[in-house]
């Protein structure tokens, strides 16, 4: 059986990279995130992809439209594929929002996957909302390639849900920088990874999650 192809791509750097993002807060990219997607799409480009697929925020719709461009697609969206429902702490700066954040992830390490501060959405509703939508797009291109285009915090949920090695409890071991691309494969049992974190237009601007 012929093996599928994933390329799982954090949108690129917002106009605010400083600030909490969560599903509740539709920014678009900086100057730079625009030219990122520039980068990554000319990068995407030799490697082809039956399908381009992102959420329906405009930060990842920006980073998608590219990407399809150079591949002679348009970008599918996909709303399940939105970022963290995170409350009020949307829009909070990294110094004023990073008590409760730090606090999920904590718990969330310790194995308390159900655990959010209020109005937020825990590592286990990411999962139940996004996972499905991963495995719905894999049986629709087996044995082909397909790009999405997601979240930092979705993405990681994501990738410890997959990967055979890893679990919550490497949550911050895994970086999802601005941009970048994880290179999945499936080989009709599991998910491996052949590259995390693959960045090809670093950021000067270090993401809030």
């Amino acid at each position: 059986m012929k093996e599928t192809s994933l390329a799982l791509i954090r949108h690129a750097e917002t106009s605010a990279p400083n600030i909490f993002h969560g599903a509740e807060s539709d920014i678009g990219l900086s100057a730079w995130g625009e030219q990122q997607s520039q980068i990554l799409a000319d990068h995407l480009a030799t490697r082809g992809a039956e399908a381009v697929y992102c959420s329906a925020l405009r930060r990842a719709v920006a980073t998608a439209k590219p990407i399809a461009a150079a591949l002679g697609l348009s970008p599918i969206v996909i709303p399940e594929l939105h970022e963290r429902r995170i409350g009020s702490l949307s829009g909070r700066s990294r110094e004023d929002g990073w008590d409760v954040y730090q606090e999920s992830k904590r718990r969330w390490v310790a194995g308390d996957l159900e655990f959010s501060h209020p109005g937020g959405e825990s590592f286990a509703e990411i999962g139940r909302r996004v996972l499905p939508v991963l495995d719905d797009l894999r049986r629709r291109h087996p044995g082909g390639r397909l790009i999405v285009v997601a979240h930092g915090i979705v993405i990681r949920v994501a990738l410890l849900n997959i990967l055979q090695d890893r679990t919550p409890a490497d949550f911050d071991g895994v970086a999802i920088d601005f941009a970048s691309i994880n290179e999945l494969v499936h080989d009709g049992d599991r998910w491996r990874a052949e590259a995390l974190n693959l960045v090809t237009a670093p950021s000067p601007a270090r993401p809030v999650a």
